[in-house]
């Protein structure tokens, strides 16, 4: 049987089960279940502090997880990212008080508070910076202004947490973050069930980026139509009863649906339809 960790709380609980739940598997009906069998799909789900599934799934007591690529990295377990499932997405930064430092080069010798200590350190190390690293478990935005620390490492989405507490962003991002699928580094090869699992939630994120996009055109413009809609590895395209047309079906990013309507009318091409496509293999 298959066993999965899935996120127990937090802001990428719900989106996995959400994703779980698209892909086709059993997910939990109330927030007290802790562990679940899908027996359909002959799997068992167990949902953890997503701070913690990287530790099950390194040390080969689960098969697979989601979790942020943050809190796999900070930590030293022996999973590894498999797929990136895009949400859960973030940025990992430095901020300080206006005037500390110019640089990452200036936090040589000061204090940065953090919720992870791991990733922190691994990149002062790498820039040759000796500073002294505090974990905090949250709410590290309020440390310089405690005087515990100098400087603060945090995800950062829109700064305004930041910025309230009187600090501004410094230097490139250490991180950009989002929910990963991740399996034990120490096998191989990934089991035929991992495998299905990973295409199934694959599927998902392409079904979720691109819409199906149908419409009628005149054959001497299929040519030009079939450019704008050039599909995952070529348009269909289907003879009408009358023989001046034929109807294209394509795959289509979802954000670029209303100006390759605009551009196929114009063309024209009529009799144009969008449907969402809720699963998919390709």
């Amino acid at each position: 049987m298959l066993r999965v960790a899935v996120p127990n709380k937090g802001s990428l609980s719900e989106p996995a089960i959400e994703m779980l739940r698209e892909a086709g598997y059993r997910q939990r009906a109330a927030r007290h279940e802790l562990v679940l069998v899908d027996q359909d799909n002959d799997t068992e789900f167990f949902f953890l502090r997503p701070r913690d599934i990287a530790t099950y799934v390194g040390d080969g007591q689960l098969d697979v997880g989601i979790t942020g690529r943050d809190l796999l990295l900070d930590g030293d377990s022996d999973a590894q990212e498999m797929l990136s499932l895009g949400f859960g997405r973030s940025t990992f930064r430095y901020a300080t008080v206006p005037g500390t430092a110019t640089d990452v080069q200036g936090f040589a010798g000061k204090r940065i508070a953090t919720s992870y200590p791991g990733i922190v350190r691994r990149d002062l190390a790498k820039r040759g910076i000796e500073a002294e690293v505090i974990r905090l478990d949250g709410a590290v935005e309020t440390a310089v202004r405690l005087g515990v620390a100098d400087i603060v490492a945090d995800v950062v989405e829109t700064g305004a947490t930041l910025r309230q507490a009187g600090l501004e962003v410094l230097g490139e991002p250490i991180l950009q973050s989002e929910a990963v699928l991740i399996r034990d580094a120490r096998n191989v090869a990934p089991s035929a069930q991992v495998e299905q699992l990973a295409r199934r939630l694959n599927g998902v994120i392409i079904a979720r980026q691109y819409v199906m996009i149908d419409y009628d055109v005149r054959v001497e413009s299929v040519d030009e139509a079939c450019q704008l809609t050039p599909g995952i590895e070529s348009p269909t395209v289907s003879p009408l009863h009358d023989k001046g047309w034929v109807a294209v079906r394509a795959m289509v990013l979802r954000k670029d649906t209303n100006t390759i309507m605009d551009q196929l009318w114009e063309l024209g091409a009529r009799g144009i339809l969008v449907t969402d496509i809720l699963a998919c293999r390709l």
